[in-house]
């Protein structure tokens, strides 16, 4: 599957934000959607809500000083971590954290690409724990994580292939491990919310 063109909905047109409960996962058009996707002529939150809120000002202007350089039907993932919303972060580096980039045939960039590109668009990754050759020390390590992580001050953490693959071999290639109970049904418009931003290093 190919995206042609995204488009804004008006501003008087129904839209949903979609969560799953168990994998914290979105799909849209059977599409993977992250947190925050930017491509060379478009943004948008995992809801492809493209309408005009505080808690996203400041990625769509980081987004506007390097879309001129993200090549034709890529895509970049990452988290927008400006406003609060479970946890309140103190000491951010930067307000957008890049995770993946995604080629125009839809397959996820190795982990060494990743960061050459990320380096080339001034993007920030999200920190890494630890790179090895999967073995049962890197399972043993994974629980001691668990156990040892302050979970007031840290969402969870992905575990990823770091060579290239293919849209289709997602689930074969990355886990994700959220804190429990982190992902919760809010019955309330998160656009009424007032908007708390984070904070960077000083």
């Amino acid at each position: 599957m190919k995206i042609k063109s995204i488009k804004p909905i008006s501003s008087d047109s129904k839209s949903y934000d979609i969560s799953v409960n168990k994998n914290h996962n979105f799909y849209a058009n059977g599409i993977l959607v992250h947190n925050c996707s930017m491509y060379k002529d478009y943004i948008h939150a995992r809801s492809i809500d493209g309408r005009s809120h505080s808690s996203r000002a400041w990625v769509k202007q980081f987004h506007s000083q390097i879309a001129h350089d993200i090549p034709e039907n890529w895509r970049i993932c990452g988290e927008n971590l400006y406003a609060r919303h479970s946890i309140e972060y103190n000491d951010l580096e930067t307000y957008f954290m890049g995770f993946s980039i995604w080629n125009e045939k839809n397959e996820c960039l190795s982990w060494d690409d990743t960061l050459e590109w990320f380096d080339l668009l001034g993007i920030t990754p999200v920190p890494v724990f630890k790179r090895e050759i999967w073995s049962e020390d890197t399972e043993t390590y994974l629980k001691s994580l668990t156990s040892a992580t302050d979970w007031s001050r840290i969402e969870g953490y992905v575990v990823r292939n770091s060579s290239s693959f293919h849209y289709k071999d997602f689930r074969k290639n990355v886990a994700k491990f959220v804190r429990k109970n982190h992902v919760q049904t809010v019955k309330h418009n998160w656009q009424m919310e007032q908007v708390i931003p984070n904070k960077l290093k000083a």
